[in-house]
């Protein structure tokens, strides 16, 4: 069997190092997204090795857009390592080369702790907001990506809705 993919997230001193193998997709969202909502002010550095990204969707480029965006506001540079040509340009291509510098570097040596997928046990409303969400911080970064994502959005928000109302009567 093969394996699909690995989130691999390790934090020594205030310095995230993300590593992402196979392909980055929407069920790493989820936890990239919490990962990001969890990250506290006082971070020094990040670090996403794609060497052995195989590519990525755009839920999972808008959440490290989330990432970047956060980055910035504390004055701290996002670094993607590794990534290739598919891959960069998967990333310019949405304009998020604003947000992150690009090198070639070895991570070894990085202590490392998996983050699994959880889809099964997230609720769709959950999916639902985590998409809502990447696609309109992808929006925000760069407003060429409004005409891509805007019918994504709209679609992922009538979902969200759908899905909160459907909860609100089962209460």
């Amino acid at each position: 069997m093969i394996k699909k993919s690995d989130l691999l997230i390790a934090h020594n001193k205030g310095a995230y190092t993300i590593i992402v193998e196979g392909r980055a997709n929407f069920d790493y969202g989820l936890p990239l997204r919490n990962f990001a909502k969890n990250l506290d002010n006082n971070f020094t550095r990040i670090t996403i090795d794609l060497g052995a990204c195989l590519g990525m969707d755009s839920t999972f480029m808008g959440i490290m857009a989330m990432i970047g965006l956060k980055a910035k506001k504390n004055n701290v540079t996002v670094e993607v390592l590794n990534a290739d040509k598919n891959n960069r340009y998967l990333l310019e291509g949405l304009g998020l080369d604003k947000l992150f510098k690009f090198s070639n570097s070895d991570t070894c040596g990085v202590c490392r702790e998996k983050i699994a997928p959880d889809a099964k046990s997230c609720s769709m409303l959950n999916r639902a907001e985590t998409v809502v969400e990447a696609h309109q911080t992808l929006m925000a970064v760069d407003k060429n990506n409004i005409q891509k994502f805007e019918k994504v959005v709209e679609f992922a928000k009538k979902d969200a809705e759908l899905l909160k109302n459907k909860k609100d009567k089962e209460k």
